[in-house]
């Protein structure tokens, strides 16, 4: 290991008082208050909050990305997204707070996870650590801001949780995942996303519950509670609710991670209405609150990055909403990131470019923000607050909030998971029908074309059928596959929404711009519809401009996150469509530039509305 645990002491010793056994943390043969899973949490945080030293308090308030090696040993390797090395996070930097992003399987991780609380255990004050993660439970990766897993159960993305409409079977996901990551290890979702998907060119569509306020603030607050439960205990996961107040309403549609996209707009005077959501959130107890990286413009509000902007944070979430949980920034707002000398990542500080790390630092905990996401720069703190700039009561009030999570979570009582259990429960027979099931219930039925014996769907018999983008072995089961479209009953086609690409490490991972196919594959598209009748899926992370393939398909559906068969058991109607839209579909791209980013609904003649959705009882399209 690269850091200097020289300065780590044993392993917590075991104390038994009264009967009951303790962990003596800070090895010092006494039970400390800290340590009494008796007293109430408040004389605990105040307790073991008095033994802390400046730099022990630092290191709490940076929440870094850690990856692991694939049989579950600590990662001590410099990589892109975390370039220090797990010991010297834990041993020198003091950090006890860790978003992981690359992760094996669930006895791998849970492994790994155990060896990473037992070097957190080895320091002064032996504080557990508390893993993060983003949305691990979708079918389609949604590029760096959601990593499926595979020892997972597998569902819809939330924009495909939100098209069933369906709150109880939200908390049951939320249940349901708040076991797996339990058993692993995860103690934080960093979701999740309240945002109304209000701008059709966003790139996080995906990972919203879709641009209607009221069915979004049914879907967050029945989320909260699946992973949280009625109250944050020790068989709960934190809930860090994101991007207060409301990262939708992008500027031309563009993300607020790049300098191009920073600002937020409002020219339908429609900020509030991003709000709702949110407060659904609060009302079901979210422990964590995420601001997003957007800078608001043309509001009575200081035009810089909602991560230090204080108007917004200590203004309306604090005071208005009287929000007394942590907040923790968006990731990587204090400093770039860098490889091989280089700029990979460029710091969101938008409003603040011309800041130094310290001073951006300062404006952010001035803002009223608890924690620093992606960055591992806890020296700054103590710089500010060994310079006189910060005072040390204000840093007390940040840990103060973090370590009553860390209480509430039980993790100083017993951080630790049982890596056989973890590969039981994690993607287990029963979560995994569960995840089917949603992902079915979730796709949209958009048209329905009539034919001389009623309507194209469901297909019936064993069709020949020539397929794109769908595995011929799973098709294989419903029809006969063939190879050329002219020797072809029908055809299938699953097609993903449009999209930019763009260059860069970031960029290239997100789905932006133009939500319509350039002229050569919707030429080729259109071909083979022309050919023969044609079933066509399409996948919308972000609304698809498809008029021309709507028009001439002969059944078409929405899928949020489905697997081939899942798809095949809709169009043969081994299950029926029950989907609704979460979004409308633009009918053009000249719609999608004329509409307002702040206000749902409201292109011109879309081509499919908000709440569209047919079933197998509808006669006609429509």
């Amino acid at each position: 290991m690269n850091g200097n645990l020289s300065q780590l002491g044993p392993e917590a010793p075991a104390l038994t008082k009264g009967g009951f056994t303790f962990r003596d943390l800070n090895k010092n043969g006494r039970l400390d208050p800290y340590e009494d899973s008796r007293r109430p949490i408040d004389e605990r945080v105040e307790d073991l909050l008095s033994r802390m030293t400046l730099e022990e308090k630092a290191g709490m308030m940076f929440h870094a990305m850690l990856g692991m090696s694939e049989d579950g040993t600590l990662l001590e390797e410099a990589g892109a997204l975390s370039p220090h090395p797990t010991s010297d996070l834990v041993a020198n930097r003091l950090m006890n707070h860790f978003n992981v992003y690359q992760v094996a399987g669930p006895r791998q991780m849970a492994t790994w996870y155990n060896r990473l609380q037992k070097l957190a255990e080895r320091t002064r004050l032996g504080i557990p650590v508390t893993v993060s993660s983003d949305p691990r439970h979708a079918v389609s990766q949604a590029r760096i801001t959601s990593m499926q897993t595979e020892g997972f159960s597998q569902w819809p993305e939330p924009i495909g949780l939100a098209a069933t409409g369906d709150p109880a079977l939200v908390e049951e996901f939320g249940d349901i995942a708040r076991q797996e990551y339990l058993a692993v290890g995860i103690r934080t979702a960093l979701h999740p996303m309240a945002d109304l998907a209000t701008e059709p060119r966003w790139a996080r569509i995906a990972s919203t519950f879709g641009e209607d306020a009221e069915l979004a603030s049914r879907m967050v607050s029945a989320y909260v509670r699946g992973f949280q439960g009625e109250t944050l205990g020790p068989e709960s996961v934190a809930c860090m609710s994101k991007h207060f107040p409301g990262g939708g309403p992008q500027k031309d549609g563009e993300d607020a991670h790049f300098c191009y996209g920073r600002e937020q707009v409002y020219p339908g005077g429609n900020f509030d209405y991003h709000l709702i959501p949110f407060e659904a959130a609060f009302a079901a107890g979210t422990a964590q609150i995420m601001p997003y990286y957007g800078m608001p413009v043309g509001l009575p509000i200081e035009e810089v990055g909602f991560g230090f902007n204080k108007d917004v944070i200590t203004g309306l979430l604090r005071g208005k909403y009287g929000f007394d949980g942590v907040v923790c920034t968006d990731w990587m707002l204090l400093t770039p990131v860098t490889a091989g000398g280089c700029e990979l990542i460029e710091a969101k500080c938008w409003g603040v470019e011309d800041q130094c790390t310290e001073e951006r630092a300062r404006k952010a905990l001035d803002a009223g923000v608890d924690q620093f996401g992606g960055e591992a720069c806890p020296d700054v703190i103590v710089a500010l607050v060994r310079g006189g700039q910060i005072d040390e009561a204000r840093i007390d009030e940040s840990v103060r909030r973090l370590l009553r999570d860390k209480f509430r979570l039980g993790l100083f009582d017993n951080p630790y998971v049982d890596p056989e259990a973890a590969e039981q429960i994690a993607g287990n027979d029963a979560f995994r029908k569960a995840g089917e099931i949603a992902q079915r219930r979730s796709i949209v039925l958009l048209k329905n074309a009539e034919t001389p014996d009623g309507t194209t769907l469901p297909l019936r018999g064993t069709p020949r059928i020539y397929v794109e983008n769908l595995d011929p072995a799973v098709a294989g089961e419903y029809g006969q596959v063939v190879e050329h479209v002219q020797d072809a009953d029908l055809a299938i086609l699953r097609l993903s929404a449009p999209y930019e690409p763009r260059e860069g490490f970031l960029e290239s991972r997100f789905h932006a711009g133009d939500l319509a196919f350039q002229e050569e594959e919707k030429a080729r598209i259109l071909n083979v519809l022309a050919q023969v009748p044609t079933i066509v899926d399409v996948y919308l992370d972000r609304p698809a401009v498809i008029p021309e393939i709507a028009a001439r398909s002969a059944g078409l559906l929405a899928n949020f996150g489905a697997s081939d068969a899942a798809v095949l058991d809709v169009i043969f109607g081994h299950f029926a469509p029950s989907g609704k839209l979460p979004f409308e579909m633009p009918s053009s791209m000249e719609a999608v530039r004329r509409q307002r980013e702040d206000l749902p609904y409201d292109s011109v003649g879309p081509l499919f509305p908000f709440g569209h959705g047919l079933t197998y009882q509808d006669t006609r399209s429509e």
